[in-house]
């Protein structure tokens, strides 16, 4: 039987997505497209053809490759700063949450591979990913985004004795994991311009940077390298993002600045870097942090600086670029 008295043998609507056929000796070789099919609905198909095909007359063996299109890999977008202890990881999940709730489909990668913050701050820890081949299957949440993070493969409280080059390299494997139908990465960062940085630069380009800050000098002098060296890399810096910025007490609603205000703005003024939001010392932000359950997930008065400045970057990456524009 030649290929065309085959193809006729099937349905219509898989008749039409057969790339080729070929026979030898009895052994029937199909490619079908299968762009836009589920795995259930391959799975099904295939069976059919293998039953349809299998009941001619001269075919011994039917095999089946299902072709589909290559699944666009996600936006990534860098949540960096210089300098470890500013809320970096929190700002990251609650954005990562805020942007869900305004129709992003969104993953989050913990890179800071010696002080994973994130399976605490999306109360899955002890849970261990998945494999797909040689690649890794994020961790599911409460709030239906994927994460991965060297928290999920490694005990808890265990001590990372690893040069550069490898905390480089389990970076990489974090971001080249399985994402699904994630059209956009989170990756917050460790603290600095180290390895990690420089693999994510030469490997995964991001679209865009946000550098967070507290207001302090220090701090600044700090978070303006990390901008230095997104910038010497050609990654968009999106804005700046001021943490820990004033603390109004509980008992008298008096404000107080311990980490001074306003440094992170006037930074912005004087770089013409966008401002995109500051957030304050809030006893509710470490308490749902260390709950697992991040603020921006509600809509109280503590979680609307997450949900404006997630407004802010979903703006960004609805504004068409041209390309190499930054």
């Amino acid at each position: 039987m030649d290929e065309h008295a085959l193809t006729a043998r099937l349905p219509d609507a898989i008749a039409q997505r057969v790339q080729s056929v070929t026979v030898k000796q009895g052994r029937v070789s199909l490619v079908i497209d299968a762009s836009g099919f589920a795995a259930d609905r391959r799975a099904g198909i295939e069976s059919a053809i293998k039953d349809i095909l299998g009941e001619a007359e001269g075919v011994a063996e039917v095999r089946v490759a299902m072709m589909a299109d290559k699944a666009a890999a996600p936006l990534i977008i860098a949540i960096g700063s210089g300098k470890g202890g500013v809320g970096k990881s929190t700002l990251t999940a609650n954005l990562a949450v805020a942007l869900q709730r305004l129709g992003k489909k969104i993953g989050v990668v913990d890179a800071d591979v010696y002080g994973p913050s994130q399976p605490t701050l999306f109360d899955n820890k002890g849970i261990k990913p998945d494999a797909d081949g040689e690649k890794l299957v994020p961790v599911p949440s409460r709030h239906n985004i994927p994460v991965l993070s060297m928290g999920h493969l490694v005990e808890a409280g265990q001590a990372l004795a690893w040069r550069g080059p490898m905390a480089g390299n389990a970076m990489a494997q974090l971001v080249d994991a399985r994402w699904g139908d994630a059209e956009l990465l989170l990756i917050d960062l460790p603290p600095g311009t180290g390895d990690v940085q420089l693999t994510m630069l030469s490997k995964f380009k991001p679209a865009g940077a946000v550098i967070v800050s507290t207001p302090q000098d220090l701090a600044l002098i700090d978070a303006q390298r990390a901008a230095n060296l997104f910038e010497s890399g050609n990654v968009p810096i999106i804005g700046l993002v001021e943490n820990m910025s004033g603390y109004a007490c509980p008992s008298c609603g008096e404000v107080s600045n311990p980490f001074g205000t306003g440094g992170v703005e006037a930074a912005s003024d004087a770089t013409d870097i966008p401002f995109l939001g500051r957030i304050p010392l809030a006893l509710d932000i470490r308490r749902s942090s260390d709950a697992g359950d991040p603020l921006a997930g509600g809509d109280s008065d503590a979680a609307q600086p997450f949900h404006a400045i997630a407004r802010h970057l979903a703006r960004w990456l609805d504004t068409p670029r041209s390309a190499g524009e930054s």
